[in-house]
């Protein structure tokens, strides 16, 4: 069992964030705000791929006047989702000339490094935190490495250089990230906000980093921690890299709440963030989002594409019947489905499996047993058997998981 770090409990908007609770999956909107119509469209995909935390970018009036109606398609399209606000260089000014989006967002991020400089540093902070008061808001503090708060890190330069063993400069500025996070939220609190309405984050784009800013991080203070790797990239770069930076600080329990930032291929969804995310919980065993699909990766004993095909109809039919099958049968989410290739593995892994199809390799003899809770349920044969093994999977989802329906 992975024992997570103790924190206070966060609220935002109707999402508890911190130890005592699952960990969150968030994701962020790249439409322009402005665009009221394009952006809420995009947060109830999200919304509905399983993001429970969805940010969009407040950078300008425009952006901060859309909200309300964005709220709104939300609420009429029945999506009940907290959105955030991102906040840079300006946002002292637009949540005080723009009271109604101030009301409507569930949390304010604000980044240190973008506050303003010198006496208006503190001044605009200070502003920010003075609407999250009036408004009962949580903050998110994101101090980020490209961003950093240069008044902090100058300093801490300076009394660096002064060390007779002065330390790295990557060493320097990881320090100085902590610093400037924690003394954003210690001064946040003298405003008067409360200590559980603060969520910490500091982002790099190195793997090897960012364990260790957040391994400091975690040692030093009780708030809730977002997780992400920013900057992560495209594509497969991108899943992987997010992957390794986020497993092992998961793993020590570290980290309520998580992003995955993907770069997303022009015109494409912004969904996969989020089905990353989850697959990162799922596969580590910390939440449970989809049933999963044990399928072997086929050698010379499956020369044939069938069980690659087979593998892919149920994965694709079981994400297809998970809205209805969550509704109707809670914790069906938790089910282990087998598609297995040939005879080695094939009906081990069908055994170990909730329901599992152990498919016949190159030459093996046409049948295709299939096994229910570890015993041997029937065997199917023919140009039917997908859709054979369809049925079967609704059949067990029925009996299994109806009979756990409360009352």
């Amino acid at each position: 069992m992975i024992q997570r770090r103790q924190t206070v409990t966060t609220w935002v908007g109707r999402v508890p964030v911190g130890s005592a609770h699952p960990v969150v999956v968030q994701s962020m909107t790249n439409t322009d705000t402005a665009n009221a119509e394009a952006t809420a469209i995009q947060i109830a995909q999200l919304a509905r791929a399983g993001s429970e935390i969805v940010r969009v970018t407040v950078n300008n009036k425009a952006a901060a006047s859309a909200l309300p109606e964005i709220v709104q398609r939300l609420h009429d399209v029945g999506v009940d989702v907290p959105v955030v606000g991102d906040f840079h260089y300006n946002g002292h000014i637009l949540l005080r000339e723009h009271p109604e989006a101030a009301r409507l967002l569930a949390k304010y991020r604000i980044n240190p490094g973008n506050v303003g400089a010198g006496q208006q540093h503190d001044r605009n902070f200070a502003t920010m935190i003075e609407v999250a008061k009036e408004y009962g808001k949580p903050v998110r503090i994101g101090v980020n490495w490209g961003s950093l708060d240069q008044g902090v890190l100058a300093r801490m330069m300076d009394e660096n250089a002064r060390l007779p063993h002065p330390r790295s400069g990557t060493d320097v500025m990881i320090d100085a990230m902590i610093v400037s996070a924690l003394e954003s939220a210690r001064f946040a609190e003298e405003l008067g906000l409360g200590h559980d309405q603060i969520i910490i984050s500091a982002k790099v784009s190195s793997a090897p980093e960012l364990w260790q800013v957040y391994r400091l991080l975690a040692a030093q203070c009780d708030y809730p921690l977002h997780l992400g790797l920013t900057e992560a990239g495209m594509g497969m770069k991108g899943m992987v890299a997010s992957s390794a930076a986020l497993a092992p600080l998961l793993l020590e329990g570290i980290g309520d709440t998580i992003r995955v930032s993907l770069t997303p291929e022009p015109g494409a969804s912004r969904k996969l963030e989020v089905e990353v995310a989850q697959q990162i919980l799922q596969s580590m065993g910390i939440r449970q989002f989809l049933p999963q699909v044990t399928a072997c990766p086929g050698c010379g004993r499956t020369t044939s594409s069938f069980f690659q095909e087979l593998a892919q109809q149920i994965q694709g039919y079981i994400a297809l019947r998970m809205p209805e099958w969550k509704s109707a049968h809670p914790g069906v989410e938790a089910m282990q489905v087998a598609v297995m290739g040939c005879i080695v593995n094939g009906p081990g892994e069908s055994k170990h499996a909730n329901i599992g199809i152990s498919l016949p390799g190159t030459g093996e003899d046409p049948r295709a047993p299939v096994y229910q809770d570890g015993a041997l349920l029937t065997t199917l044969r023919g140009p039917t058997i997908v859709q054979d093994f369809q049925a079967l999977l609704e059949a067990y989802v029925e009996k299994t998981y109806s009979e756990r329906v409360p009352g």
